[in-house]
């Protein structure tokens, strides 16, 4: 299963170089991400199981109506949103879509597990606004969706599931009903701490706070970055599969996969995050109709470390993460894998 998502994400990739290369010297089309994060990499099957995300962050715009981007109708909207609208800086709108499942840890029951997390998927589309300069980012992000059949969960894993000799899940008939989602999430990043040249070793430290307010979760969170290695880019960091944490658009020239004379770079990172957690459907179950729940754990830390490398326009992360307990009478934390392609041109 991962083997072939892995080929599917490197085919995407090469789709997206010879897509633009027409455009070579004209115009930046952006950035193109792809997202791939598994408990497979830990040789488990619970908790959350998948995640996968497509994402495309466009070129530094001066302000958000450049390029049209944007329907005008929108704008007026967007110009009256917080955080995002200092003057001075450059702006980027992102567009991404992507699908999250959760699962109890034994797979085979076809009974109700009343002690262990509901099966969940929550699929989404969302629209993220950026602001930035080369020291700092704010980001706000909207994101809609469906939680329970429609998001399609069921369907993805028991295919998933069949491409190899893996245990068929028995238990979605118990998973959590349909229900809308919406969530408004922000967060800033800062670039605290950065030595070495331009060129070269590097070491730098970026820090995050935010949050997120909706049905689908609320909660706070901050937590911190730091990375070390040969020519260390110019972005905000390493993204995972979080609401507004598509950080992978370079901040600046000097980025490897924009300039020709610097196109390699190699660096390991390490990062926490830190939550606190008011709601989480997920565990929470459904907002208005009765469902399967369990008694979540309002603080929850996320601990990963991985690498990078950036081959001309293209970054690959690797990323392993262990989070704590979500919820009361958890077997144990859970650990998974990420896997991030991105190409900027």
């Amino acid at each position: 299963m991962v083997m072939k998502y892995i080929i599917f994400s490197i085919l995407l990739t090469i789709a997206a170089v010879f897509g633009v290369e027409s455009a070579e010297g004209k115009k930046r089309l952006g950035t193109f991400s792809f997202y791939f994060e598994n408990d497979f990499f830990a040789d488990t099957d619970q908790g959350y199981t998948n995640g996968i995300k497509f994402s495309w962050i466009s070129p530094d715009l001066t302000s958000y109506a450049q390029n049209g981007i944007l329907p005008e109708w929108a704008l007026p909207i967007v110009h009256r949103l917080p955080f995002i609208n200092d003057p001075g800086l450059q702006r980027n709108i992102g567009l991404s879509m992507g699908q999250n499942i959760y699962t109890p840890r034994d797979i085979e029951r076809k009974d109700l597990i009343v002690d262990d997390r509901p099966y969940a998927g929550w699929t989404y589309f969302g629209v993220a606004f950026h602001s930035k300069n080369e020291r700092m980012l704010d980001s706000m992000e909207i994101q809609l969706g469906m939680v329970g059949p429609l998001s399609f969960a069921e369907q993805t894993q028991k295919f998933a599931h069949s491409l190899g000799d893996w245990q068929r899940p028995e238990g979605w008939d118990n998973q959590l009903k349909n229900e809308p989602g919406i969530a408004l999430v922000y967060e800033r990043r800062w670039r605290v701490f950065k030595a070495g040249a331009v060129k070269g070793a590097g070491f730098d430290i970026i820090p995050h706070l935010g949050g997120a307010l909706g049905n689908v979760y609320t909660y706070a969170t901050a937590g911190m970055e730091t990375r070390l290695g040969w020519n260390v880019p110019s972005d905000f960091g390493i993204s995972l599969i979080r609401p507004a944490g598509d950080a992978n658009t370079p901040a600046s020239l000097y980025n490897p996969r924009l300039s020709a004379d610097q196109s390699f770079g190699l660096f390991l990172f390490a990062l926490i995050n830190g939550r606190a957690v008011a709601r989480d459907i997920f565990l929470d179950g459904n907002t208005f109709t009765e469902s399967h729940s369990v008694n979540k754990r309002h603080v929850v830390a996320d601990f990963a470390v991985g690498m990078c490398f950036i081959i001309h326009h293209c970054k690959v992360s690797l990323t392993r993460v262990l989070r704590t307990e979500e919820f009361e009478g958890q077997k144990n934390d859970q650990s998974f894998g990420s896997l991030t392609l991105s190409s900027s041109w």
